[in-house]
């Protein structure tokens, strides 16, 4: 199976006649393959990372083309006036800007960019974006959502993989932009961190793993949030349905890190749900959150899509094919508005109950997303 071009391609080239572009996401989910894609080539390709190009860049001996590409500048302290300056001389028409951190989150001091940037994010592979056949999803679930893991359709090669990865990030990103010094710690915490997907995470707890201070735990998860390791999922709720309203939730980028197959499975499901609200997000401007719901009476439902704090979409994992969960009954009762939808991984019923809520494989509702 191949990718034709990333689902991102058309809007990075639409968004280049207006502005320059920062596409930010995971490190390795192909922002730099989908750069070289819209740039044609390499010839104006600069890699902060790499001594020559850093130098040019420290220089300002940058390529005669009509489309710079620059890849983790933000790891220079003065990226922001650097890029502005360049932005404002008017010598390149376009100017793309990659990296594997949050680009709008890593500004350090000088002149604000703002209005001078369209703010894009790329996700890892997915349902829609693959058009897969019915029988791919097991794969996908497997091997990840990463280029390369997914496409070596070897379990053996996207386990070495997951695991190099956690170093490249670790002696890469996390040293170059935090001020982390407890290395091993962190690294122990990101493994730590998998087996607690799908429950709300308790920092306390983590930190008495850890045998750090709260305050040092809830630094090093905001780091891993800026880099894209991890998502963090806030509750929904109100007074009326007696929601908990603090623990937040966490995902893996990489899902395949989550061992078991039904936390693994919601996993999946988070980071479709979370590209797809991006793509809203960046393409068309819309204020939409994806967050869960969890009751003082144990009553969960896996994600809540939101926006301006209401309701829209309730969906519910289940890895196989299981009756509708009193949950998600329940809030659907709550909020009859909504959309509702159980999804397993290896179910294969497809039905509409009495009261609205779609059962049906995962990929018949993944493939409607992007």
């Amino acid at each position: 199976m191949e990718v034709h071009k990333r689902y991102m391609k058309e809007q990075v080239v639409r968004d280049l006649e207006k502005k320059m572009v920062f596409l930010a996401g995971p490190r390795q989910v192909g922002k730099t393959t989908l750069a070289l894609d819209v740039a044609g080539g390499r010839e104006g390709y600069l890699n902060w990372d790499v001594a020559e190009h850093r130098e040019r860049i420290l220089q300002q001996q940058l390529p005669a083309q009509d489309l710079l590409v620059f890849d983790e500048i933000h790891k220079f302290r003065g990226w922001r006036n650097y890029l502005k300056g360049i932005c404002d001389s008017g010598r390149w028409k376009q100017v793309l800007v990659t990296g594997s951190a949050r680009l709008d989150a890593y500004r350090r001091g000088g002149d604000s960019l703002q209005g001078r940037y369209h703010f894009l994010r790329l996700f890892p592979l997915s349902v829609a974006e693959l058009n897969m056949r019915p029988d791919d999803f097991a794969e996908l679930l497997a091997l990840g959502g990463f280029p390369e893991p997914f496409f070596s359709s070897s379990a053996v090669e996207a386990k070495r993989w997951s695991r190099e990865y956690r170093q490249r990030l670790i002696e890469g990103d996390v040293q170059s932009l935090e001020s982390i010094e407890d290395l091993g710690r962190l690294e122990m915490m990101m493994l730590r961190l998998p087996a607690l997907v799908g429950s709300p995470l308790s920092v306390n707890a983590l930190r008495e793993d850890l045998q750090v201070a709260h305050k040092t735990c809830s630094k090093w998860l905001d780091a891993l949030e800026r880099l894209y390791a991890i998502v963090r999922l806030a509750p929904f709720g109100a007074p009326t349905i007696r929601a908990i309203k603090k623990a937040q939730k966490h995902y893996q980028m990489d899902w395949t890190l989550v061992h078991e197959p039904g936390p693994r499975f919601e996993n999946l499901v988070a980071i479709h749900l979370l590209k797809w609200l991006a793509w809203r997000a960046d393409t068309g401007g819309e204020d939409l959150e994806l967050r869960y719901f969890r009751d003082v009476d144990g009553r969960e439902v896996d994600f809540v899509i939101t926006q301006g704090g209401r309701p829209l979409t309730l969906v519910e994992c289940k890895y196989a094919d299981r009756p509708v969960d009193k949950g998600l009954r329940y809030l659907l009762r709550k909020y009859p508005h909504c959309a509702a939808w159980q999804i397993s991984a290896t179910g294969t019923k497809d039905y509409l109950t009495p009261d609205g809520i779609r059962v049906c494989p995962a990929q018949t509702y993944l493939a409607g997303l992007v």
